[in-house]
């Protein structure tokens, strides 16, 4: 009779760890298929941030392309303008010049 009982909680016991078994397996169907969705979202992620990147990289490297050509032309006309000062004074000391030679009206 005490052989019947551990035997009748031994199987119990085996039918049960039948069962986890089953629904670990179960569970691990489940846990594999919702890694393989966060991979696939993560792939899309990757992809749209590089996108992203290599756009905002254009758009810097375009700015920056026009940033220079400005800084360019700013310094082209900042030379010239440094060229005329020497003219811009000596007219402007003829004038002087000629003010004091002319009677004031």
């Amino acid at each position: 009779m005490k052989e019947d009982v551990t035997l009748a909680v031994l199987k119990d016991i085996r039918s049960s760890v039948r069962e986890t078994n089953v629904r670990l397996e179960q569970l691990d169907v489940r846990v594999n298929a919702r890694i393989d969705e966060t991979n696939a979202s993560l792939g899309v992620l990757r992809e749209e941030l590089s996108r992203r990147i290599v756009e905002s990289e254009i758009r810097t490297a375009t700015a920056i392309t026009e940033l220079a050509g400005t800084v360019r032309d700013v310094a082209t006309l900042l030379r010239e303008q440094h060229d005329l000062r020497p003219r811009v004074e000596k007219c402007e000391s003829e004038i002087a010049d000629l003010k004091r030679r002319v009677p004031a009206a």
